[in-house]
């Protein structure tokens, strides 16, 4: 039996009015693997410890297949949990760590056919009489993920289980899990900080920063369109490239980015998914480009929907598979610690329009911004922006809300760009080199860090 498992506006609130999670709303279908994927501090973790009945839930409610369940102990819950350290009893042998719960639940019985048919799914035979002592880390990590196994439970509950194995171990429990998942169709929610763990397991994967559920789909919808820069940051190796754009969308032409000292050309007339890009008129964004979107290759190459780029040779990563390239392109690195923190700083409140200005004065105002809306000046951060808020100068004035700040310059990687391409390619430093960048991979995400381009879902409200 599996189980299917509803959280609706849950909340944890600690001592003092700390919220670790707030209003998270999730539904896991009976056998889904879910991923739970988020940098540490994030409340994951304490989301896991809800559902297992390890935490008391603030606000909002838990259903276990439909039935309320915030109450009920964990014993009732029918659930196996896996801790990052094992947990394992060290006076015991494996085959009564495996054999434990089943005698808790079935005292006077005899278990062992149970706990050997456990230990032939894991291939620990040889291990069931050696103590948490005499085995390895990887070893030890089979036998507690056993010990949930044999109970047969409706749900696992798997918290950074392989975090404390080196690479190589890791990678074969990862398959060796995925495998058990799927052969006993459990309903499985994994909690990680590692990407990688997330999409080669998860059906889907949830993101959260600061206790807030960012997003939630499968591993291909997550790195493909990510909701905001946060998620795009945070998912995919290399990490995307963040470059500060300022869009020209001129009402007789065709629209571009400028990206400091060059810029990218549009098609024209514009994809619908650029079509959004006319309301930033003259407002500065944070372009996203993967390793994967830009390959080299001279201009009379370039294949529908792509546009011509330049870049001076920075450094060259050499990983056998493939190379990473660190161009320079003129651009200025988006670094944005606002939005890619792991707990997003609080937002200044919007003030009540006291003018009387309804509906159509907003539509007044943002279509004068359409029409000539003020072109942001893209400074070197290294030299200072040019003017200081505090003051009251041309970037307003002391109180009003300031941009995200970029981070300082020695904190950045070599160059502003950096693409995928194969170890055949032989390149030097301070080698001028053509490039073309796909447009169908290209995002764009507004001052907020929230996705403009691939259009969202859901269209932006006059009011936002």
């Amino acid at each position: 039996m599996t189980r299917a498992i509803s959280l609706h506006d849950v909340s944890k609130v600690y001592a003092r009015g700390v919220r670790v999670v707030d209003r998270l709303t999730l539904d896991i279908a009976p056998g889904e693997f879910l991923v739970l994927l988020g940098p540490s501090g994030c409340g994951k973790s304490t989301v896991l410890r809800m559902i297992a009945g390890l935490e008391e839930i603030t606000e909002g409610e838990l259903l276990l297949d439909g039935e309320w369940a915030n109450d009920l102990p964990p014993s009732g819950r029918d659930m196996a949990m896996v801790f990052q350290n094992f947990a394992l009893y060290p006076t015991m042998t494996s085959r009564d760590n495996i054999g434990f719960p089943l005698r808790i639940e079935a005292p006077g019985r005899d278990h062992r056919p149970k706990v050997d048919a456990t230990a032939r799914m894991l291939g620990i035979e040889d291990l069931l009489d050696r103590f948490p002592a005499q085995l390895s880390g990887g070893e030890r990590q089979r036998v507690a993920m056993g010990r949930a196994i044999a109970r047969r439970p409706s749900a696992f509950l798997m918290d950074e289980p392989l975090s404390n194995l080196d690479a190589k171990l890791r990678n074969h429990l990862r398959a060796e899990i995925s495998k058990l998942t799927r052969e006993l169709g459990v309903t499985t929610v994994y909690v990680t900080h590692d990407q990688a763990e997330a999409m080669s397991l998860g059906d889907r994967v949830a993101v959260l920063r600061g206790g807030v559920l960012q997003q939630v789909g499968s591993p291909r919808e997550v790195y493909a369109l990510p909701r905001n820069v946060f998620v795009a940051a945070f998912v995919g190796t290399p990490r995307i490239n963040l470059l500060r754009g300022v869009v020209h969308a001129p009402l007789d032409g065709a629209m571009s980015l400028a990206l400091g000292k060059q810029c990218l050309r549009l098609p024209d007339p514009p994809s619908p998914d650029h079509q959004l890009l006319r309301v930033q008129q003259g407002r500065e964004v944070i372009v996203g480009l993967r390793a994967e979107a830009v390959r080299i290759a001279k201009p009379s190459a370039a294949r529908p929907g792509e546009v011509p780029l330049t870049g001076l040779v920075e450094h060259v990563e050499y990983q056998g598979h493939e190379v990473l390239v660190h161009f320079n392109t003129g651009s200025h690195p988006a670094v944005v610690p606002e939005l890619e923190a792991p707990r997003p700083a609080p937002r200044p409140a919007r003030r009540r329009r006291r003018d009387g200005g309804g509906v159509l004065e907003r539509i007044r105002e943002r279509a004068g911004s359409l029409r000539a809306g003020p072109v942001v000046v893209l400074d070197d951060p290294a030299n200072g922006p040019a003017n200081d808020p505090a003051d009251g100068s041309a970037n307003g004035p002391a109180d009003a809300p300031r941009e995200p700040a970029l981070a300082p310059a020695e904190a950045r990687l070599p160059g502003d760009l950096v693409i995928r391409t194969t170890p055949d390619i032989r390149l030097r430093h301070g080698l001028q080199v053509p490039l073309l960048v796909d447009l169908a991979h290209l995002f764009v995400f507004d001052r907020h860090g929230e996705r403009i381009c691939p259009a969202p879902a859901r269209l932006p409200d006059l009011a936002e």
